[in-house]
């Protein structure tokens, strides 16, 4: 059988609360939060004595989500070089559409984002720009023309 659909996608956050606020701001809609530890962690994980505390935020047409994951124990591992640029194999970014690219970089701007370029557009369809939001994770923005 094939696959049902995508679950969520899971960023690693080194500061889970400017994390949240950082999505939040975007857009997402915090579903709840909760501690994940235990041996079934450790098993999927191949790590010993995982302590963590999730977040899972979902989008506002409901079709997607965001699990933020802060590990307690053991501590998370820097990528080197800190952060990875955008053009690093195996790399991913999440990109979202939003009504106001130059608001939503703004508002995010006061949360640490930072635009990696500029906003450009692109042919008569997109303004698009990628930042780096909370952990290192880059973010796209599209925002539709006409």
């Amino acid at each position: 059988m094939g696959i049902q659909r995508m679950d969520n996608v899971g960023i690693v956050v080194d500061d889970m609360e400017d994390a949240k606020a950082f999505f939040i701001e975007l857009g997402l809609e915090l579903e709840g939060t909760a501690p994940i530890e235990g041996p079934w962690v450790d098993r999927i994980l191949g790590l010993p004595d995982v302590r963590t505390e999730i977040a899972m935020l979902r989008t506002p047409d409901g079709h997607s989500r965001l699990e933020l994951t802060a590990f307690h124990h053991p501590a998370p591992v820097t990528p080197a070089p800190a952060p990875p640029p955008p053009h690093t194999l195996g790399f991913c970014r999440l990109m979202f559409a939003v009504d106001d690219i130059k608001d939503t970089v703004a508002r995010l701007h006061t949360h640490g984002g930072e635009l990696l370029g500029e906003i450009t557009r692109f042919q008569d369809a997109y303004l698009l720009c990628y930042l780096r939001g909370p952990g290192g994770v880059i973010i796209a923005l599209a925002e539709a023309l006409g």
